[in-house]
């Protein structure tokens, strides 16, 4: 499902769980909130600390952030009270770590969605000596040369990976996969000619693509992106439909009271579009979404039903 309310063309989710005073939420809050993310540095981490003094002014009670490895989100948010006073914020491996192994909570199931906070592409790379320079030429060389082009990933089952086989799989291509611990290594092996394409984050990409080290093909929003002007979505040039997107989101357990769920909602994304956050986000390869609850938990199972398909073609599980 493409994302078409927010700026043109995007979608690392993160998620942020709250709690709540009273069945109504006609208290709420009146104790301190607590938002749980990933680690410090990560792209919820960011959204925390950013939205955090907006969400104390807003509420009158103290936010506190609360760091967890990305891992243990899932099980500490299907775990808190649905009360409004621990909210999640997580990104893409909530939900695809989910579909990569066994865990005893559910996305849809355990959660409620409050708001997609923002989105951002990857950018198709390769390295300059690949005598391509479009979407198209890159499909045709690869269907030329069968099992001879290779591509770099982060882990198994990472934004960058799942970008490559979803790619893949809708050229009809076959690319030999050369995995990395993380996109940074990976994004190296193709400057150094040692690989010779990547599906990378905005992180970086920019000053390499200035200086000719690299090649920038396509983004992988459904729409155009301001953060690579001048760069064609990968669905505009040659593959109809093709979306990957980098996403922060935020969360709340089941059961959590609607007027909570919405005021929550009304408060975050008031705080995401303060000028500041906008584009501190931006700066950091994504652009605020803020939506509401119901149009991220229709994107939500969109992507799990995409993703779960891509997962499954691919033959990729994480034990």
């Amino acid at each position: 499902m493409a994302i078409r309310r927010f700026v043109p063309g995007m979608l690392s989710v993160g998620l942020i769980v709250l709690g709540v005073g009273t069945a109504c939420g006609q208290d709420y809050p009146s104790q301190p909130i607590r938002l749980v993310g990933s680690s410090p540095g990560g792209g919820s981490d960011l959204v925390m600390r950013l939205i955090a003094p907006t969400l104390r002014n807003a509420l009158g009670q103290p936010v506190v952030i609360d760091n967890r490895p990305t891992i243990l989100l899932g099980e500490i948010g299907s775990k808190a009270p649905p009360d409004g006073y621990t909210v999640i914020v997580v990104g893409n491996s909530f939900y695809i770590g989910h579909l990569l192994r066994e865990t005893p909570w559910d996305p849809v199931r355990d959660f409620l969605p409050v708001t997609l906070a923002d989105a951002g592409p990857s950018v198709l790379i390769v390295h300059p000596s690949l005598p391509v320079k479009s979407v198209k030429e890159l499909i045709a060389l690869a269907k030329a040369r069968p099992k001879q082009l290779n591509f770099a990933t982060g882990a198994p089952g990472s934004t960058a990976h799942l970008a490559a086989e979803l790619f893949k799989g809708m050229a009809g291509i076959n690319m030999i996969w050369v995995p990395y611990k993380d996109n940074g290594p990976g994004m190296m092996s193709v400057i150094a000619g040692e690989t010779q394409l990547i599906f990378k984050d905005a992180a970086g990409v920019l000053p390499q693509m200035k200086a000719g080290r690299v090649r920038g093909l396509a983004v992988t929003s459904a729409q155009p992106s301001p953060l690579f002007p001048g760069l064609p979505p990968i669905a505009d040039a040659g593959l109809p439909g093709y979306e990957a997107l980098t996403t922060d989101a935020i969360v709340v357990p089941a059961r959590t009271p609607a007027a909570i769920v919405n005021r929550l909602n009304e408060e975050i994304v008031r705080a995401l579009n303060e000028a500041n956050t906008r584009q501190t986000l931006f700066n950091s390869g994504v652009v605020v979404v803020g939506s509401s609850p119901e149009e991220f938990g229709v994107f939500l199972k969109a992507s799990i039903a995409k993703w779960s398909k891509v997962i499954k073609d691919a033959g990729m599980r994480v034990n």
